[in-house]
């Protein structure tokens, strides 16, 4: 693979200050895109893009008007965006039963993660297919695909892998592509921050995984760097967890758990 893939394309990256979204811009940045930063922090965002010779731009996904607003200022202020990565997201919080789940968290979950990565998509994604090319990754979790006491975020994680599907199947005619990645633990400053705390143990969730590790921020861009690119061009619609294996390995625990290594 070449090693410029991206060179001369525009990338868009949501939550792109922090954690995976701002892995993926600075990968993306390496491969030769020019990356447009977008995320509710302006200020980090701002980092971010001057770190990589990129543009920065406010956005809180959730206000659906400020997203179509931001992406037209995109596309006359930098270019035709034809790749997305859509990583803005926000987290539940305790694992509360389904009862005392608070509705203005409930509906904030709802509005960042699938009515934000809708409307996100619906923004770029429409501008990409009337052009005939494009390729986007949204960012679901492994909680889409298993059950857990997250009775918001997880739910609304499952509902973006089949919005991530219904766009694969609306825009494939016109030569976008749309696919989504399913992260298990990530080693991201907020989980790293829990460990410090006390608040989650690192060995117990590693030991979780079939390879007995925790997946790093680099390791989820690496492959929605590859969903973006050429060599997946046959490839749209479907959910690739990027989850050290936590999927296969869990259902051990029935019969005692993982062998140890040979």
């Amino acid at each position: 693979m070449s090693r410029l893939p991206f060179a001369g394309r525009i990338a868009v990256v949501t939550g792109g200050a922090s954690g995976i979204g701002q892995a993926c811009c600075e990968l993306l940045a390496q491969r030769g895109a020019k990356l447009v930063v977008m995320d509710l922090q302006a200020e980090k965002a701002s980092e971010v893009a001057s770190a990589i010779g990129g543009h920065a731009y406010a956005l809180d996904v959730a206000d659906v008007e400020q997203v179509e607003a931001v992406a037209k200022r995109v596309e006359r202020e930098v270019g035709e965006v034809e790749l997305l990565i859509s990583a803005a997201g926000v987290l539940q919080g305790d694992a509360l039963p389904p009862a005392q789940v608070p509705w203005a968290q409930y509906n904030r979950v709802f509005e960042v993660n699938l009515r934000g990565t809708h409307a996100v998509c619906a923004a770029f994604g429409s501008r990409m297919a009337a052009r005939g090319r494009g390729a986007i990754v949204n960012l679901a979790s492994i909680s889409a695909m298993r059950s857990t006491p997250l009775h918001a975020y997880g739910p609304m994680k499952a509902a973006l892998v089949g919005l991530t599907e219904n766009l694969a199947a609306e825009w494939g005619r016109s030569g976008v592509r749309v696919n989504c990645l399913s992260p298990g633990p990530v080693l991201t400053p907020a989980l790293q921050a829990a460990f410090d705390q006390g608040q989650r143990d690192r060995q117990t969730m590693a030991q979780n995984s079939a390879t007995g590790q925790i997946a790093s921020v680099n390791e989820v861009a690496q492959a929605a760097a590859f969903l973006l690119s050429d060599e997946a061009s046959a490839i749209t619609g479907v959910n690739l967890p990027v989850d050290h294996g936590w999927l296969v390995a869990t259902s051990w625990s029935t019969f005692g758990g993982l062998r140890p290594a040979v």
